[in-house]
Order: C-alpha cells, then structure tokens, then sequence
C-alpha cells in the first residue's frame, strides 16, 4: 500500500524545481491523509512525529516559488488517468462539476466575499462570508462502489481583481459558470471525449456558448448532462416556412415542460434504472426541444417521474438514451460525497492564510462600492495578496491529491487487505471500503508500514523530517 502511495507521489517529481519543495510535497500529501485532527500544519507535524522546527518549512511551502498549480493539476491528472479504473459511456469518461461555498471569517484573506447559500438546510445561513470554490472530479470505482475522485479546486469569484494585476484577459475573469466548463475542459484535453455532469444551476445560456466554442476549439468533444428547473420553457421547432418575405423563423411553440407531466401523461414510458446504486421503476417522457432565448438550441429533456418526485432532465448529446441520461444524473450527488470526505475526512478547508497587505474585509460593503482591493498599487503588496492566495488553492490541491489517493487505495487494496475491514461499522462495506475506513487504517498502522518500507524513497523522506530521539529520554525508559 505505501509503495502505490510512492509510485502515485513520485510522478510530481518533474513539477517542482527544488528537491525539498518536493520533499515538503510528500510530507504534506501523507501528513493530510493520517492526521486525526484538523488543527491545520501542527496536526501534519504531529502525527508524523516530525521536528517542530519543521514547522516555519511547511508553512513557506505553500508560498513558495518552486512549484505552480497548473503543473500539479496535469501531473495528478496524469496519474488518476493511468491508475484509476474510470468509468466510460459510449468510450467517454464521466466528469461531475459543481461549486462548493466555504464559510471563511478572516478579515485579511484573499477571496472572501458575502455568499448567498442555496441550500434548504435550515441550519445554514441564507448569507455568508467565504470562499466560492469550483471543482471538478472524474466518475471511478466498480458498479458496486463508485468514487467521485476529485481533479481539481480553485477560487472563482472573489479574486478578480487579483488575477487582473497580471493579465486582465486571464480567463479567471469569466464568470463562475463559465469557469466551470473551462475546467471541465482542461481535464478532457487529458481523459478525452467526455460527459460533464452538472447541478440545474449550471443550465445557462453562457455555460452552452461556452461549451460550443469549447468544441469547436478543441479535438475531444464534451457534452453536459444537467437538471432544468421545473419553471423552465422551452420551443418547439419551427414549422417550414412558407414562401414569401420574412425572414426564416427561429422557434416554434411555446412548452412549459412542467405542464407536460399532466398534459402528456399517457405518453410516458416505464423503465427499470440503476439509480443512487439501486433498481428503481421510473416513468418517463423524452422530447427533443429547442431551449434559451436568443439561443434556441436543441436539447434533449427528460421528464421523469419517479414516485412522488418530479425531475426535469437535459442533455446536450441527443444521440444519448434516455435511461442513460437519468442513470448519469443519478452519479452527480457522487461529487457531493467526494466534498464531505475532503472536509469530515481530510480537513481540506481548514486553512488559515492571510496577509496583512490585504484590505481589511468590509462586512457592510455595498454592491457597485468600490473593490477596496483597487487601492492597492504597491506591488510588494500586491505580490504578496498573490502569494497568499497561491498558499489557499495550494493546500486545497494537496487535499484534492490526498482525498484521490485515500479513493484509489479504497479501490485497489480492499481485496487484497482484509486489514482494512478492522472496525466495528453498523452498515459495513460489502467489497469496497468508504475513505474514512482507509483514513483510520493509515493512522494505526503508517508507522509499522513505515518500518516494512525502510527503503522506498517516501519512508527515507518522512524519516529525514522526523525528531531525533532523546538519547537520556530514551536511558531513563530503558
């Protein structure tokens, strides 16, 4: 098990330019996958038992000049490209975006902005401060248990000002919608062909203009299978036109789909689909309809009725079959997991950076006020809100790694490792472990792997950080 982990982490070798960033790249990876508290970087040096003179070195990483984010994004995508049992639908991989708000209260950090929450949990907040992350992750595992392995993280809104310090036309000016499909995109230029899928929030007239020039740009082509809001209209065709002045028409008739599950009832199918990893008996109607003013492209929509739940689905690949599509859907929540894990499991979300070049963030700050981030013009300061904001999505990768290669473990050793199976669970896994199960696994045993490992390039590295023993400490124990 610790050899894949050392064969999966030395494939980052080529992106960093110094040995002891590399070095510092592994001791984090490994420090997030088997910490047992989320304390940030102490944590890291606690349960690996290293000097804490270490600490200031770890902090400075994530600051640091020897690496970039784009450079670890391509080589983790290389490696979950290679190790990873993907899953494939009409020779395409399945890729799952959506956004993830974490709440952030430091007055003094890059990227915190006044969110609104969608959720219907009553527990949060309708509005809140932090950070707006995109994310996106590729459909892996086996029928009987599939991850959604994460691919990449990064702030999309909050820090427009920052990037347009260097290059206003940088395309992390675009909206977040948008982001997401060029994201989407990047990783189809590694995996190929692809399906994206996305939440009803994501169906938006820039997001398909995006995705059209995506696919005119690019050789591998990608289609978006999403969710409609139950309000939503769409059109018709339109009839031939007839000879005479005027120009063609663009749309036909107007549909309000929600209509069309009591207008057309008897026009509904039955069919047994593999949904949320169980049979389930839905009903269903497909209809190929034009969608977006202005725009008027055609769509594939699924209304589906499944018990007393109503859900309108869309897709832009018409040559899809409509249980493909309700069955693909069915994955998206997959993503939802994979961001409980990366917070419960890993602590992906508990850093702490700042700068005190940073405005202080103003709580009441209205909409069309100036960004106070306007005002900074020394360029040391803007340097180091840069660095700083680097530090943020810096650790957010690393966890995006170490949650991956938790997965990919659950994947290839749970039928190999009986040991993983160690702990009492009220519902255990049948064949294939969840990541908290590997999480706890790592934490009672890394140190006795370690010891079975003595020569792999990992151990030799944790080693080389870890405290020397107390020589009169260990006399008095003896």
């Amino acid at each position: 098990m610790l050899k894949f982990v050392n064969d999966m982490l030395s494939v980052f070798r080529a992106c960093f330019s110094r040995t002891a960033a590399f070095e510092w790249f592994v001791v984090i990876i490994v420090g997030l996958m088997v910490r047992t508290d989320h304390l940030g970087v102490t944590s890291i040096v606690r349960d690996l038992a290293l000097d804490p003179r270490h600490y200031e070195s770890i902090v400075h990483f994530f600051r640091s000049s020897a690496w970039s984010l784009e450079a670890l994004r391509l080589a983790w995508q290389e490696a979950v490209h290679r190790a990873a049992p993907l899953q494939r639908v009409g020779g395409r991989v399945v890729l799952v975006g959506d956004g993830m708000k974490q709440a952030k209260e430091g007055r003094r950090m890059p990227g915190v902005k006044k969110l609104h929450q969608e959720s219907e949990n009553v527990s949060k907040g309708e509005y809140i401060f932090g950070h707006l992350f995109g994310a996106i992750g590729i459909l892996a595992g086996t029928p009987q248990k599939w991850f959604c392995l994460p691919l990449f993280m990064n702030l999309q809104d909050g820090v427009k000002t920052i990037f347009g310090w260097e290059d206003a036309s940088e395309e992390r000016q675009a909206s977040h919608v948008v982001q997401m499909i060029d994201q989407a995109f990047a990783a189809a230029r590694t995996f190929g062909g692809a399906l994206l899928l996305l939440d009803r929030y994501f169906l938006s007239i820039p997001a398909l203009r995006r995705l059209a020039e995506g696919n005119r740009a690019s050789d591998g082509r990608m289609h978006i299978v999403t969710k409609a809001k139950m309000n939503a209209v769409a059109y018709e065709p339109p009839a031939p036109k007839k000879r005479g002045r005027g120009r063609p028409l663009k749309k036909g008739k107007m549909v309000k789909l929600a209509e069309l599950f009591q207008t057309r009832a008897a026009d509904f199918q039955t069919a047994v689909v593999t949904l949320y990893g169980k049979e389930e008996t839905v009903s269903f109607l497909c209809l190929d309809l034009l969608w977006g003013q202005g725009l008027y492209q055609k769509l594939r929509f699924v209304l589906v009725r499944h018990g007393d739940r109503l859900s309108i689905l869309v897709s832009t690949d018409l040559a899809l079959e409509a249980t493909e599509i309700i069955t693909l859907y069915g994955y998206r929540f997959k993503i939802e997991c994979t961001f409980r894990e990366m917070k419960q499991v890993i602590g992906a979300f508990g850093y702490r950076f700042w700068s005190a070049s940073m405005p202080k963030l103003n709580r009441y700050r209205r909409k069309g006020e100036p960004d106070p981030l306007a005002h900074v013009t020394d360029e040391q300061d803007r340097k180091r809100i840069r660095l700083t904001l680097q530090a943020i999505e810096g650790f957010v990768m690393c966890s995006v790694i170490a949650t991956g290669l938790v997965q990919l473990i659950a994947l290839r050793f749970s039928g190999r490792t009986p040991a993983l199976f160690f702990r009492y669970l009220r519902t255990p896994s049948k064949s294939i472990v969840s990541e908290a199960t590997v999480a706890a696994y790592l934490r009672k045993s890394i140190f006795r792997l370690f010891a079975q490992n003595r020569q792999i390039a990992l151990t030799k590295i944790i080693r080389s950080k870890q405290a020397a023993p107390d020589s009169d400490a260990d006399s008095l124990v003896s």
